[in-house]
């Protein structure tokens, strides 16, 4: 493989890293994401990403920010759409799970935590905030609720992202059960502008 090397700026330099590192974590687990692996694959030097990173930990808690603002930002623009045309809100739960699963955020997520980096998780935990403040600012009341179901939502996609698989099969159940749950489940929540059908006036 050639690596063609040419002059990239300070951001330039850290997004390609990123993105390098955003394969690996999908190809072969969040473990393939190191210093070395991710400078081999762009065609840089470890002490260019220790320069950007820190550390292989840094490397990880930029790639948990980068990870989080796209799948935040993503999940907004399907919950705005969903809302605004009372559509079924199956778009917001598979790009929540695909997250989690496609795009690694559950592996990385539980790799962190068993490495005792879990400070690198903060990223993803101030995205989603900030998430529910932008789409509690329309609900007038119904924040708690909306917090509630998005702890629900994002805990299914994670478990999913690790168990769901086997847990389907050990249960006889089909491998999208767990998604057609949480369907459900924003069908009766605020997340969309949806009625909580035990509510009591």
């Amino acid at each position: 493989m050639s690596t063609v090397r040419k002059r990239l700026s300070p951001e330039e330099s850290r997004d390609l890293a990123l993105e390098a590192a955003r394969d690996l974590l999908i190809e072969a687990g969040p473990q393939a994401v190191t210093l070395k692996a991710v400078a081999g694959r762009i065609g840089r030097t470890h002490a260019n990403l220790l320069h950007h990173f820190g550390s292989a930990a840094g490397l990880q808690q930029a790639l948990a920010e980068s990870i989080a603002k796209s799948v935040t930002a993503s999940v907004s623009e399907a919950i705005a759409r969903a809302r605004a045309s009372d559509q079924n809100p199956r778009e917001v739960v598979d790009l929540t799970f695909d997250a989690f699963d496609k795009q690694g955020a559950g592996a990385l997520a539980s790799w962190m935590i068993l490495s005792g980096n879990r400070d690198a998780l903060d990223p993803i935990l101030e995205a989603i905030h900030r998430l529910v403040d932008m789409i509690a600012k329309d609900l007038s009341g119904d924040e708690p609720a909306l917090r509630k179901e998005t702890l629900h939502l994002v805990l299914m996609a994670l478990g999913d992202a690790l168990l769901g698989e086997a847990m389907a099969t050990a249960l006889g159940l089909s491998r999208g059960t767990a998604r057609e749950i949480a369907t459900d489940s924003l069908l009766a929540a605020p997340l969309l502008g949806g009625k909580d059908e035990q509510a009591t006036p």
